[in-house]
């Protein structure tokens, strides 16, 4: 069995917008290919809270990582499905 190292350098814009009730996040995901998955997330603030903004900025870059890491196994059930030629279901 031959095993290689390999590596992703990945690089991810995080820009955020801030409202006084709601964060909204977006990120730019470049893969090794060339290949751009673009995602989004947001966080909203109940009026009751108190203005955190870390808080919501976290909170949107979490829901935008988890959108990015559904496109990602989303592309590899493809890429399986292409091969296989029958249906993949990876972990969600």
């Amino acid at each position: 069995m031959m095993s290689a190292l390999i590596r992703w350098h990945i690089e991810i814009e995080m820009e955020f917008n801030e409202g006084p009730s709601r964060t909204r996040a977006s990120a730019l995901l470049r893969l090794p290919d060339g290949t751009e998955l673009r995602a989004h997330g947001h966080a909203n603030r109940h009026p009751s809270d108190e203005m955190q903004i870390r808080v919501g900025e976290e909170l949107a870059a979490a829901r935008t990582l988890n959108d990015l890491a559904r496109q990602l196994l989303e592309r590899a059930a493809r890429d399986m499905e292409n091969h296989a030629h029958s249906p993949a279901r990876p972990a969600r």
